[in-house]
């Protein structure tokens, strides 16, 4: 019997789709917009795996164009439908449409599949890349399935609405759901987003109700911390985050930007000189985080550079003790979008206390 309470959520929480689907959290996908054609963000996470997931995200990628072998059904997305790109391949705000209806622990399959390497495919292609808002329709469709497999209610958990319009449409879209909707802004992005969902689910499979589902969202939302690293500026730029001359200094100094995600944006957190340093000092950021925390998830995530999101979460055991587990996630095209190529993020996030189910 599936839990009276359906936790939704949307494609760049980038959950493992084996948790997303164990869990019965339905996923709402973005789409990301590549050279005029749609395509769903992250259907398949590590879209890019099989054909260089070995890069560093400094080479371009071969094969294919940037909807992979998911191009069946593609759709066109017209101008009023987009945030505006910047010239010459930049990217919009991380909103996005859902394609073709939503299911629990799946995303929807109208448009071919989008992950980070086909953004960066496309990036090295000069395509333009843009994401797309969602529509509203579609979050009512997946609040009316989630009742016609028997929920009683909906918690609905999205990227932060300083980043994307997401949350407005999934609101705007409550509105006409046959159940009651509580819809929550994560304040994050990727796992950021993702372990508050999880908790969310895992709240909900034990029982709890509306309120309390949502409440262990939000105890996780409130402990989490996320740090990124990019291997340039440039796409930033693109994107009208950064100015030209800053770019062009980072570039010249070889300057590697760490942000990190305060007050429901990504900002700039520090700036190292070479990528090792970098890196280095973004596995320090997450110990930090992670002290006196108690037990802790940590995700890494990366775009395009899965050797080194993969020696860095085999270092992290060794540093952190409360560690309970770790994961190494690819985010999809929407996130990729902003960051490009060789970006890792590291995601901590206490492990909150089981709250007992209200009666």
């Amino acid at each position: 019997m599936p839990p009276s309470v359906a936790v939704v959520t949307d494609s760049t929480a980038y959950l493992p789709p084996e948790e997303a689907a164990g869990l019965g959290i339905v996923v709402v996908p973005l789409q990301v917009i590549v050279g005029g054609r749609a395509f769903d963000d992250g259907v398949r996470a590590g879209g890019a795996e099989p054909g260089g997931g070995g890069r560093s995200g400094t080479e371009p990628p071969t094969g294919g164009g940037p909807g992979g072998t998911g191009t069946a059904g593609a759709g066109t997305v017209g101008a009023g439908d987009t945030e505006t790109a910047a010239a010459d391949a930049g990217t919009a705000g991380a909103d996005g449409a859902v394609p073709g209806g939503a299911g629990a622990g799946r995303r929807g399959t109208r448009g071919g599949g989008a992950g980070g390497g086909e953004t960066v495919r496309a990036f090295w292609e000069r395509t333009p890349v843009t994401t797309s808002r969602p529509a509203p329709r579609r979050f009512t469709d997946a609040y009316a399935e989630a009742a016609a497999a028997g929920a009683e209610a909906v918690v609905s958990i999205h990227l932060s609405g300083k980043m994307s319009g997401t949350v407005e449409a999934a609101r705007a879209g409550a509105v006409d759901s046959p159940i009651p909707v509580e819809v929550v802004d994560s304040g994050s992005v990727a796992m950021g987003l993702g372990f508050p969902v999880l908790a969310a689910a895992e709240a909900a499979a034990r029982g709890a109700a509306r309120g309390d589902v949502a409440g262990a969202a939000r105890r996780r939302m409130a402990e989490t911390r996320s740090f990124f690293y990019l291997d340039t500026l440039e796409y930033l730029r693109r994107g009208g985050r950064i100015g030209a001359a800053a770019t062009m200094l980072g570039s010249a100094l070889m300057i590697k930007p760490l942000l990190h995600i305060t007050d429901g944006v990504i900002a700039p957190l520090e700036k190292v000189r070479t990528a090792s340093r970098a890196i280095a000092r973004l596995e320090d950021l997450a110990v930090r985080a992670a002290a006196d925390a108690g037990p802790v998830e940590v995700a890494v995530q990366h775009i395009s550079s899965r050797p080194r999101a993969e020696a860095l979460a085999a270092r992290l055991p060794e540093r952190l003790p409360g560690l309970v587990r770790v994961v190494v996630v690819e985010v999809g095209a929407v996130l990729g979008a902003h960051a490009g190529p060789g970006m890792l993020g590291v995601t901590v996030s206490p492990v909150s206390p089981v709250s007992p189910v209200s009666a």
